[in-house]
C-alpha cells in the first residue's frame, strides 16, 4: 500500500501549532489542538474590476491575467477591446468591423475574431475575421461560411470555429479550421443544427471542446481531434448562450440561459461537476481561462453589463479589492483636502452647504472646519480650525504633519499642522486654486491648478521656502497628485486653455526637475483624487462624460506604466476629499458632490474606505479514523 511519504515526498510532522506558511501538499498534527491539518482546497468565484464598456454577446481570448474582451452588443453593437491583467482593464485596439456574437480564440497578444453580425436580428451572420496583435486588429482571409454566436478554440496559427447561426432560420453545425492565413472545412458535429449556435469552446484544433448550446437547449459535449467530433458525456443542466473557457481534459461552463443562470460546471476529461454559482446570473456572457482552476468571467446580460469575476481553484481564499462604509463626517463638505490613512484621518477646509436631506444648492462658502477620524475611520471629532478658509487646495501629509496649500479663491497662503494645530507658513510666489500637492511638510510638490488660467507650473517646497519647479507640458487644473518631490504622479483633470473643461487622460512623472509622459488612463476624468505612490495609485472620484454611466463609481489602478479599471465604489460623488499611502493599504474617501435625483444638487458627509484584495491560505483539519 502508498504510503503519504511516497506519494507526496514528505512525511507528516508533528508541531505545536501551524505552520506559517504552509507548502502544497503538506500535512501535520498538531499536539496542541489534537488533530491532523492540512492545506484545504477553495472552488470560488470573486468579483473582479469592471469592464469600461458594459456589453453582451462580446468575445473572449487568451488566460485569467492576460484576457482579451472585444465586440459585444452595448446596444448597438461595438468595434472596443479592452485588455484584462488579473486585476482591472485597459482599452485596446478597436476592431475594423463592429460585431457582437463573433467567436474568440488565441492569447492576449495573438487572438483571432471570426464571423458575428452588425444587423438586424433576422440579417445573415458575417464571414470577416481580423487578428490581434496586442495592440492593432487587421483584416485577414474571411471564414467560408459566415455565422454568428458561434464557438472558437485554437490559437492564431491553428484555430478552430464551430457551430453557429448563419441566418433565420439557417443553424449550422459546421467546422472549419484557421492555419493563420486560410480557412478549411473541418469535421460536422454529431449535435443537430439547432442545438449548435450560441454554444461554447475551447481547447486546440486538434482537442477541442464543445458545450451547450440553443436554440434548441441541449447539454450536449463533443470532442474534437482535429478530424471528427465525439460525443461525451452531458453536462448538468443544458443551456446556450453561457459562457466557457479551458481545454479538452480541464474547462469550465458557466452562466447561460433559459432561463438565465448563474450555475458553473468544471469538466475533468469525462464528466461535468457541478461547482460555486457565479454572484450574478448572466446569458451571453464571456470568458477566458487556460483550465478549470483559473477563469474570468465578463459582460452579458440583460441589461449589459459590465461585471467581472474570478474563478479560483487553489488552497487561497482571496477576497476580491473593495469599498466598504466609514462612519460619517460630522458634517457636509465638498473640494475638501484630506491626509492620512483610514486609521488616521484628517479632513480640512472644503465648501459647506445644505446637508443630504435638505433641498436646493449647495452654498459657496470656503469653511475653516477640520475633522480627525479614529482608528478605521470607527468614529469623527472636530479638530483645530484653520488660519484661512479655503477649498480646491492642495493637501498632503498625515494625522500630526498635514499642508494645506493655496486653494479657492486663488489663495497663494501655505498652513502646517503639527498634530495640535495650523502655523501660518511662506506663501506660493504666486495663488492658484484646483491644484494638486504631495510629498511631506519638508518635501512638497505643489502642481498645476488655475491662477488664472490654468498652468502647467509647478513649486517645490523644502521645509522652509517655496521655488519654482519644473513646467509641466500639458495645462491641467481640478487634477490629483500622490508620491514625493523627487518621483511624482500627477493625472487627469481638466486640460487648457480656459475655460475648456475636456476631461483629461493624460499621466505625467515628475523627477525632482523635469515631467515625462506616463500611462494613459482608461477614462478621462476631472475634479479627481489620487491615492499612493508614483508607481502604485489609483484614482478616484472624478468626474466624467454624462455619456459614460456610473463614471463617478470608476476607480482606476496605476502600476508605474499602465492604468486598469478598479473596484468600484458605492457612492456616485465626485470633489471628494481622499488619501491614503498604498492602493491597498489605508485609502479612504470623504464627502462631495453627488445628484441623487435629476436637477437637484447635494452635498455629503459620507465617507468609504478601500482594502485591496487579500489572500489567505485555508487549513482544513482531517479525520483521523
Amino acid at each position: 500500500m502508498a504510503t503519504y511519504k511516497s506519494i507526496v515526498g514528505q512525511k507528516i510532522i508533528k508541531t505545536t501549532s501551524d505552520p506559517s506558511e504552509a507548502k502544497t501538499g503538506q500535512m501535520w498534527y498538531n499536539s496542541t489542538t489534537g488533530t491532523l491539518r492540512g492545506l484545504g482546497v477553495v472552488e470560488a468565484w470573486v468579483s473582479s474590476a469592471p469592464l469600461t464598456t458594459a456589453r453582451q454577446q462580446m468575445s473572449g481570448a487568451g488566460i485569467q491575467t492576460a484576457a482579451l474582451g472585444f465586440g459585444g452588443n452595448t446596444p448597438p453593437y461595438t468595434n472596443k477591446t479592452e485588455e484584462y491583467n488579473g486585476i482591472g482593464w485597459a482599452t485596446g485596439g478597436t476592431l475594423n468591423t463592429a460585431r457582437y456574437g463573433a467567436a474568440g480564440f488565441g492569447i492576449q497578444t495573438n487572438a483571432v475574431a471570426a464571423g458575428g453580425y452588425s444587423g438586424t436580428d433576422s440579417g445573415p451572420g458575417q464571414n470577416q475575421t481580423e487578428e490581434y496583435n496586442g495592440t492593432a486588429w487587421t483584416s485577414v482571409n474571411n471564414m467560408g461560411t459566415g455565422r454568428r454566436q458561434l464557438a472558437g478554440a485554437g490559437v492564431e496559427t491553428a484555430g478552430l470555429v464551430f457551430g453557429g447561426r448563419v441566418s433565420d432560420p439557417t443553424f449550422s453545425n459546421a467546422s472549419e479550421e484557421y492555419d493563420g492565413t486560410n480557412w478549411t472545412a473541418g469535421g460536422t458535429m454529431n449535435t443537430p443544427a439547432p442545438s449548435s449556435t450560441a454554444l461554447a469552446g475551447c481547447g486546440t484544433q486538434t482537442a477541442g471542446l464543445r458545450f451547450g448550446g440553443s436554440p434548441s437547449v441541449t447539454a450536449n459535449t463533443e470532442t474534437y481531434d482535429g478530424t471528427s467530433w465525439t460525443e461525451v458525456n452531458n453536462m448538468n443542466t443544458g443551456r446556450g448562450e453561457l459562457g466557457g473557457n479551458g481545454n479538452q481534459t480541464s474547462a469550465l461552463a458557466y452562466g447561460g440561459g433559459p432561463p438565465t443562470t448563474a450555475k458553473a460546471e468544471s469538466w475533468n476529461g469525462t464528466s461535468w461537476t457541478e461547482g460555486p454559482d457565479l454572484a450574478t446570473a448572466r446569458i451571453n456572457i464571456a470568458g477566458a481561462g487556460a483550465n478549470n482552476s483559473a477563469a474570468v468571467a465578463f459582460g452579458g446580460g440583460p441589461p449589459a453589463s459590465s461585471l467581472t469575476e474570478e474563478f479560483n481553484k487553489s488552497s487561497n481564499t482571496l477576497t476580491a479589492a473593495a469599498w466598504s462604509s466609514a462612519a460619517n463626517m460630522p458634517y457636509v463638505v465638498q473640494r475638501a483636502g484630506a491626509s492620512g490613512t483610514v486609521d488616521a484621518a484628517f479632513v480640512f477646509g472644503g465648501h459647506r452647504g445644505p446637508s443630504d436631506s435638505s433641498i436646493g444648492p449647495p452654498t459657496d462658502n470656503p469653511t475653516t472646519n477640520t475633522c480627525l477620524g479614529s482608528a478605521s475611520i470607527a468614529s469623527w471629532t472636530n479638530g483645530p480650525a484653520l488660519n484661512t478658509g479655503r477649498s480646491s487646495m492642495g493637501a498632503l501629509g498625515t494625522q500630526t504633519a498635514s499642508m494645506c496649500i493655496g486653494g479657492d479663491p486663488y489663495r497663494n497662503e501655505s498652513e502646517t499642522y503639527n498634530g495640535s494645530s495650523w502655523t501660518e507658513g511662506p506663501n506660493l510666489p504666486a495663488g492658484r486654486q484646483e491644484c494638486a500637492a504631495c510629498g511631506t511638510t519638508s518635501a512638497a510638490l505643489l502642481a498645476g491648478g488655475s491662477i488664472p488660467p490654468y498652468t502647467g507650473t509647478s513649486f517645490e517646497y523644502d521645509g522652509s521656502n517655496w521655488t519654482a519647479g519644473g513646467t509641466n507640458p500639458a495645462v491641467m487644473t481640478n487634477t490629483g497628485a500622490v508620491g514625493s518631490v523627487t518621483a511624482a504622479l500627477v493625472a487627469a483633470g481638466y486640460v487648457g486653455p480656459p475655460p475648456s473643461t475636456a476631461y483629461s487622460s493624460a499621466t505625467y512623472h515628475y523627477d525632482g526637475s523635469s515631467w515625462t509622459s506616463g500611462g494613459s488612463l482608461v477614462l478621462g476624468t476631472g475634479f479627481c483624487r489620487l491615492s499612493g505612490v508614483q508607481t502604485a495609485a489609483i484614482l478616484m472620484n472624478g468626474s466624467t462624460p454624462g455619456s459614460t454611466p456610473n463614471a463617478h463609481l470608476t476607480t482606476q489602478q496605476y502600476d508605474g506604466t499602465n492604468w486598469v479599471t478598479g473596484a468600484t465604489r458605492s457612492q456616485d460623488n465626485s470633489n471628494r476629499a481622499s488619501s491614503g499611502t498604498a492602493p491597498a493599504a489605508g485609502t479612504f474617501s470623504a464627502g462631495g458632490y453627488h445628484n441623487p435625483s435629476p436637477g437637484a444638487g447635494y452635498l455629503s458627509e459620507v465617507v468609504e474606505e478601500y482594502v485591496g484584495e487579500t489572500s489567505t491560505i485555508k487549513i482544513d483539519t482531517f479525520q483521523t479514523s
